[in-house]
């Protein structure tokens, strides 16, 4: 694959495009908040919707065996999973899996578990649904948070807590699996516990795996339903090719059951949130999946580089950030704590540094002092913000 399918263009460039990423800072702002990459599309992606497009192939979609075999296929040759195609639905987006399972598994007022700092928008689908949301966060060692070491160290599962919360009576763990946004992959024993947990205490584990593509070597990456039968009792994954192939726009996303019995209950899910995904969103995705993985490596190669250069860039320009290098996807999650900028360091580096970073309190309270910045951009931009930062800081 050329470098120049990769090209990361100008900023001057990027600000025509129409999603909220570049529509929601002024020009003069450097954006690096929402989780989209800038590297152009897959051109096997970008062929499909150029030929839907051009035989006004744009109705409603209707069956699609091709998204459960292509991503049958892809999760066997990465994770030696066997999927079964037959288990694979499809819904409008991750969101919209999480929140239709919720309302099969839940009623208003159950309490579900989340690990913070967590995706914020958790915190939205548990205000959707009227479940009451139970927080164990992770224990942060300080001290280990520094470059070089591994997030599994400097975070680490509260397991007393973790425990007391199932055997509580929660109906739901909702599992962020790669982490969003500590960079945090789960081991297979955690998640084998954690399924031990679930069996004992019938308690259901609902697995967001969206950022399950974009895996460095040295971090394997474990879906739950890859862990054998007692996993396929209690869990479900919700996963997504937006985030490993950037098509998020494009509406579509995959409600995954290992067992006959999930598959069952599964039924319960709305019938119309199949057609509720995009006809373009769901071809999309089964190119993807297929079609697109020497596109994904070389995505991975880039950003394996960018994590690293983000560490060399803090170490010589911001050492008071603290920075540990994500073992997956392409968020960096920073502790500005040091430069002590009161409680919403975002909206000061966005003031001084003209640098928009996703503020840590929408993580989770307790976590005003760190902020997240999506490095899946160009080297050029990413040394641009950080050198911006350095000054709005000092002055």
């Amino acid at each position: 694959m050329s470098n120049d399918e990769l090209r990361v263009p100008p900023l001057s460039e990027l600000f025509t495009h129409h999603s909220e990423k570049w529509r929601g800072f002024p020009q003069d702002v450097i954006p690096l908040p929402v989780a989209e990459m800038d590297f152009p599309v897959a051109a096997p992606i970008r062929e499909l919707l150029q030929t839907m497009v051009a035989q006004s192939d744009l109705g409603y979609l209707g069956a699609i065996p091709e998204l459960g075999t292509s991503f049958a296929g892809f999760a066997e040759r990465h994770w030696s999973w066997s999927v079964d195609p037959l288990k694979v639905r499809a819904a409008t987006d991750v969101g919209v899996g999480v929140v239709e399972l919720l309302r099969v598994f839940t009623v208003p007022g159950d309490r579900i578990l989340i690990n913070s700092p967590v995706y914020q928008n958790f915190y939205n689908w548990i205000k959707e649904t009227k479940v009451v949301g139970f927080d164990v966060p992770f224990i942060h060692h300080e001290s280990e948070a520094q470059i070089g070491t591994s997030p599994s160290d400097s975070w680490q599962i509260d397991w007393p807590a973790v425990e007391s919360a199932y055997r509580s009576g929660i109906k739901v763990h909702l599992l962020c699996n790669p982490h969003n946004p500590i960079g945090r992959v789960f081991s297979e024993d955690e998640l084998n516990r954690l399924v031990a947990l679930a069996v004992e205490n019938n308690v259901i584990i609902i697995s967001d795996e969206i950022h399950a593509p974009l895996e460095y070597k040295e971090s394997p990456f474990t879906p739950v339903l890859a862990l054998g039968h007692d996993a396929e009792k209690v869990a479900v994954v919700v996963t997504a090719a937006s985030k490993g192939w950037n098509i998020a726009g494009l509406k579509c996303a995959i409600i995954i059951s290992g067992s006959d019995e999930m598959h069952e209950r599964l039924n319960a899910l709305p019938y119309s949130l199949h057609f509720r995904a995009s006809l373009l969103g769901a071809f999309a995705t089964a190119t993807a999946f297929e079609k697109c993985e020497p596109w994904l490596d070389a995505v991975i190669t880039q950003l394996d580089h960018n994590r690293q250069l983000i560490a060399g860039l803090l170490g010589e320009l911001l050492p008071n950030v603290k920075y540990v290098i994500p073992q997956h996807s392409y968020l960096a999650w920073l502790d500005f704590s040091g430069h002590k900028l009161g409680p919403e360091p975002a909206t000061k580096i966005l003031e001084k540094a003209k640098v928009a970073l996703n503020p840590g309190h929408t993580y989770g309270a307790q976590w005003d002092q760190f902020a997240r910045l999506n490095f899946a951009t160009s080297p050029e931009i990413i040394t641009d913000a950080l050198t911006r930062i350095a000054r709005g800081l000092d002055g």
